[in-house]
């Protein structure tokens, strides 16, 4: 670990928004920055914005409602990864399932969440600011600076008209499938369906490939939803 790094590791880290070399930090962050890590002005953080971008400031403003910092030194961007995953899975009835998911899928990397509401879905519910959340204090901990977005649930048939470079659908049906590694993934948008507990329906898989999504094998064992979710952010974080 370089000696910069090791500096980010041991300050706190806070999500801010930045204009113009100052940044004022949200709501959230600016109750935990006082009331939990008790900062003072003067102290010296490090900030991220979201977006991909690393800072370093001093606090100027303290207060739990909003604190405000300088900027003390250049952005320092986050290495960017060489593909885009948008990841599209039904919530399970466990909501504690999917909570887990999108905090190490965050921590692996991912640029994208959307829940998605099929025939067989358990959980029509979910509480997307509580998940953001979630993914917001794993980027801090992973000491990434890009915040994946998370979509609220949205129909099956909504999902399968967003436009991406390569379409693919996980599914249990006797087909002929191919792996993640038979696919170009490199710089390209991809978007990934995983389907709820009980799988999705023979009409909704043939309705993917109406759309033109390919069928993928996850390998020979049956997995879990969010297990499936998750072998999808490692082999596409390996390949």
């Amino acid at each position: 670990m370089s000696l910069k790094m090791r500096s980010f590791v041991e300050m706190n880290v806070f999500i801010a928004q930045i204009t113009d070399a100052i940044a004022e930090l949200t709501p959230d962050e600016s109750w935990h920055c006082v009331k939990v890590l008790r900062c003072k002005a003067g102290e010296k953080i490090n900030l991220i914005d979201g977006k991909g971008n690393f800072y370093e400031g001093e606090l100027t403003k303290v207060n739990e409602k909003k604190c405000v910092a300088k900027i003390t030194s250049p952005a320092k961007k986050q290495i960017s990864r060489n593909y885009y995953l948008h990841l599209a899975i039904a919530p399970t009835k466990n909501i504690d399932r999917i909570e887990w998911l999108v905090e190490k899928a965050v921590e692996i990397g991912i640029d994208e969440i959307s829940f998605i509401r099929c025939k067989n879905s358990e959980r029509t519910v979910i509480k997307t600011d509580r998940l953001q959340k979630i993914a917001e204090s794993a980027v801090k901990q992973s000491l990434q600076a890009f915040i994946p977005k998370i979509n609220s649930l949205i129909d099956f048939e909504k999902i399968i008209k967003t436009e991406s470079d390569v379409k693919l659908i996980a599914h249990c049906f006797p087909e002929t499938k191919k792996t993640l590694k038979d696919f170009n993934l490199t710089n390209k948008k991809s978007l990934v369906l995983i389907g709820p507990e009980g799988d999705f329906t023979e009409a909704e898989v043939k309705l993917a490939e109406q759309n033109k999504f390919k069928p993928i094998s996850l390998g020979e064992n049956r997995l879990r939803t969010e297990t499936a979710g998750l072998y999808v952010c490692n082999a596409f974080a390996l390949l």
